[in-house]
């Protein structure tokens, strides 16, 4: 089957390039406004953009539908600020980030509604997910425009990791269990093998 991304719509595409591109990692990435406002929203368009210096990137959609075309909290969040926190996710932590997902008002603390608790960063504004094992603080590198959507660059700044998953400069990933996304579905690591 060979497919014309021209005559595919947009719904299409998002489908087959976000289930084919899978298992993503997921930016659960908390922000502060100019006002002082929290917020805390997971993306699966995330992953390395550089290891020396070590930056980290993350694709921001448009804030279309019910949004009404207005910018999505966190983007706004870093151009204001130009400061960000990207918080693993374990598997013990899906069903909080699933609820921090959801569209709210500005206003709206996620963390709250989330029911987890902020952990003061070290060189950032923003807080971290205190029940997260790798809080990685970022300071704004780029925002680049890309069609409908924002491919956000940030330098890291600070990294903080539990002492249990991080032994002899190696991560535990089985006792961490990433979560991952499928198109519309989750996953999380619970096999590693080598080759």
């Amino acid at each position: 089957m060979h497919l014309n991304p021209s005559t595919l719509s947009e719904s299409e595409l998002y489908k087959l390039m976000s289930g084919a591109v899978s298992p993503r990692p997921i930016a659960w990435v908390s922000t502060v406004s100019k006002k002082g406002l929290f917020n805390l929203a997971p993306f699966s368009f995330f992953t390395v953009a550089s290891s020396k210096p070590p930056m980290l990137c993350i694709s921001i959609g448009s804030g279309e539908g019910d949004r009404n075309g207005i910018p999505k909290d966190t983007l706004t969040n870093i151009r204001d600020t130009y400061e960000f926190v990207v918080n693993f996710v374990p598997y013990n932590l899906i069903q909080e980030m699933e609820k921090s997902s959801k569209n709210y008002d500005p206003c709206i603390d996620e963390f709250i509604v989330a029911g987890v608790n902020k952990l003061k960063s070290t060189i950032v504004n923003p807080p971290g997910v205190k029940e997260s094992p790798i809080q990685f603080e970022c300071k704004l590198e780029n925002i680049i425009p890309l069609g409908k959507d924002h491919l956000v660059i940030g330098k890291v700044v600070h990294i903080c990791v539990q002492n249990e998953s991080y032994q002899n400069g190696k991560l535990d990933l089985i006792k961490l269990q990433p979560v991952g996304r499928l198109a519309g579905n989750y996953t999380h690591i619970q096999n590693i093998f080598t080759l």
